[in-house]
């Protein structure tokens, strides 16, 4: 692994790994991403997906997000944004992700991947916490 070697991979390669490996549907089918415009050769703008888990307020509804991989990623985090409406700890009332409130934002590593950012907002959903929070309606979105 390129991380364990101190070598550093370009941002590109990184972003086309991260694309292949979305684009197969690795892992458990919980969360899913992409880039938004199939024609962004910057890598920046992504989608990404979570399925509610079972047993929550969350349970049987998928939440779109939308995901900004600067041109420092991904040695900084991405910006990353709910676009479903969402309650809960760490989101904001236009649906941004508080870095500062959601761990894997707030000790980001350049080894961590959009992958892992949505299954760190999906395992959150079932903290305590959040899990019987009141969830807007579903199907709504924020304005921006």
């Amino acid at each position: 692994m390129a991380a364990s070697t101190g070598v550093k991979v370009p941002r590109n390669f990184r972003l086309l790994e991260e694309l292949e490996e979305g684009q197969k549907g690795v892992g458990d089918g919980t969360v899913s991403w992409g880039l938004e415009d199939d024609e962004d050769m910057t890598l920046t703008k992504w989608t990404g997906m979570i399925i509610g888990p079972a047993k929550t307020t969350y349970e049987n509804r998928i939440y779109s997000l939308k995901i900004e991989c600067g041109a420092r990623y991904p040695e900084v985090h991405p910006n990353v944004r709910f676009v479903t409406k969402i309650n809960m700890n760490g989101i904001n009332s236009n649906g941004m992700v508080d870095e500062r409130s959601i761990p894997v934002l707030a000790k980001w590593q350049s080894a961590y991947s959009i992958k892992v950012l949505l299954q760190d907002l999906r395992r959150l959903m079932l903290c305590k916490e959040n899990m019987k929070l009141p969830q807007p309606p579903e199907g709504q979105m924020y304005n921006n």
